[in-house]
């Protein structure tokens, strides 16, 4: 049993998205950047993307989010599975949707795809559908560079220190997000543990809801319990005695972070600038 829970937890800590990363190689170079310039430099780009109609513009972006997230950080088998997978996957089912809901009143002046009795697919409804599918995935895969590449931890010092966020505000809301991961482990272990007694076996919806209903009070009792130590350990160590506290770890806000946001913005200026969304409108 002691084997089981100890592979769970190795398990569960090994997708924690607010532990501390290992270092990572020199050419992986989004790690070492400010998590407030991979969340700055993107958000013109983000914002605009939202009132662009063509398929260009945001296809030059999606590829601008690709090379900087294949150079930038580690390649693992989660991101090889949102960006070969999951946004391909995404594109082509919300572009086909959206295609098939447009009006064909808009768009019975373009080329006609195929017929099927009454029913017409135009090329335009698929320009539509597309180019939103493409939009979405577009602000995603922006937003991915600082998602792939930024701690917790790292993203509320970086407020606290350069944001000035207070720090109650900062460290209660990361504690509050902690709970999401420390959730996982103890709901595996809780499993693994049934799973070992051969407590509530058997197959159909009356066994998977029984298991549910039994993995409910163990987990509502170590949530509590974990909330007290945290509140413990923050009422230990003084939190929010005083209006500022020492940091133990710096996230600065280096030359190189204004380089990084100065070049993303020169970079989607050209491309707006490039393409034009709004001249054809």
């Amino acid at each position: 049993m002691t084997g089981a829970i100890t592979a769970g937890a190795h398990g569960a800590a090994s997708v924690d998205p607010y532990a501390t990363q290992t270092p990572a190689h020199p050419v992986r170079f989004l790690y070492g950047l400010n998590p407030l310039a991979k969340f700055l430099a993107p958000a013109p780009a983000m914002v605009l993307l939202v009132f662009v109609r063509d398929v260009a513009t945001p296809l030059a972006f999606l590829a601008l989010a690709y090379v900087l997230v294949l150079v930038g950080v580690r390649f693992t088998a989660r991101t090889a599975g949102i960006l070969v997978g999951a946004i391909p996957g995404a594109v082509a089912l919300i572009g086909i949707g959206f295609s098939l809901w447009t009006d064909a009143a808009l768009v019975d002046g373009t080329a006609v795809v195929w017929r099927f009795g009454a029913w017409t697919m135009y090329s335009g409804a698929f320009a539509i559908g597309f180019s939103t599918a493409l939009r979405l995935a577009a602000i995603l895969s922006l937003a991915l560079i600082a998602g792939l590449s930024t701690t917790g931890p790292d993203l509320v010092r970086a407020m606290v220190q350069q944001l000035r966020v207070p720090y109650r505000i900062g460290y209660t809301a990361l504690a509050a997000f902690r709970f999401v991961p420390r959730f996982g482990h103890e709901l595996e272990v809780i499993r693994q543990a049934h799973r070992v007694r051969g407590a509530h076996g058997g197959r159909g919806p009356f066994a998977a809801a029984a298991r549910w209903a039994g993995y409910i009070v163990p987990l509502l009792a170590g949530a509590i319990r974990h909330a007290e130590r945290v509140a413990l350990a923050m009422d230990a160590r003084a939190f929010g005695a005083h209006p500022d506290r020492t940091e133990r770890h710096l996230v600065p806000w280096r030359a190189r972070d204004a380089v990084f946001v100065v070049l993303f913005w020169a970079a989607s200026a050209a491309i707006f600038w490039t393409f034009f969304p709004w001249g054809a409108a």
